[in-house]
């Protein structure tokens, strides 16, 4: 772990923790390569045409199409596969009918994720002296996944209108759990959307470097971790 100054030694007392979702709590990769298998299969026995004119790597390329043809595209990345399915049902003539059913398929795979083994009881001891909420750019449904009794509030962009590195999420997480946002510290693994879109709506940010990445000299987080134990940890010291 990465040394840092105490939470507490310069700044007002942490009074909740923001959590990412994706890479933070759990390895998103080979959660969406499953899902995606796992939707390609049920598209080739319900919606054949799809799978003869697309492969899975095509229907990628389609929604990177489309993402800059809508705003919402930006935030809401169902929105952004369901469109791109549709799409694809329109050039293929195939029933768009069915691309509701497939969602569902892709969004109960999706949520098939596997928590890092320090999640479960990182969460049960910081919930214990924190509030938690979560604040995702994703469509995880911590409800499926089996986590959200640790969080009060779960924001996610698909649903507030608006996403990270924005401050609006941030500040609607704060307030929902009624903190001032430098009362409250967010952890979460991406440079950018994580540390700087936090340190710009003024919370403190950790950075859950939980792969080994290198920071970009110009992102200075609060503090570096690697697990939620090294967080209790930092958390803890006086």
């Amino acid at each position: 772990m990465t040394s840092q100054p105490t939470p507490h030694s310069t700044h007002p007392p942490v009074k909740a923790i923001l959590f990412d979702l994706d890479d933070t709590l759990w390895h998103l990769a080979p959660t969406l390569v499953k899902a995606e298998a796992i939707l390609y299969d049920w598209l080739n026995e319900h919606i054949p045409g799809v799978t003869q004119r697309f492969s899975n790597e095509e229907l990628r390329e389609l929604r990177m199409e489309l993402l800059p043809t809508d705003p919402q595209f930006q935030f809401n990345v169902w929105a952004l596969r369901h469109a791109a399915l549709t799409r694809a049902c329109h050039l293929t003539s195939e029933n768009k009918d069915l691309v509701d059913q497939a969602m569902a398929v892709f969004s109960v795979a999706r949520n098939a994720v596997n928590p890092f083994v320090d999640v479960t009881p990182g969460l049960t001891s910081l919930s214990e002296r924190f509030a938690l909420g979560s604040v995702s750019n994703g469509f995880a449904d911590l409800g499926e996944i089996g986590l959200a009794s640790y969080f009060q509030v779960s924001i996610a962009a698909h649903q507030f209108g608006s996403a990270k590195p924005g401050a609006e999420i941030f500040h609607a997480a704060c307030a929902a759990l009624d903190v001032a946002p430098h009362e409250a510290i967010y952890v979460g693994d991406d440079p950018t959307l994580d540390i700087q879109g936090a340190q710009n709506a003024g919370l403190r940010a950790v950075w859950m470097n939980r792969f080994d990445h290198t920071l970009p000299d110009h992102i200075v987080p609060t503090a570096s971790v690697t697990n939620l134990y090294e967080l209790d940890a930092w958390l803890k010291r006086a």
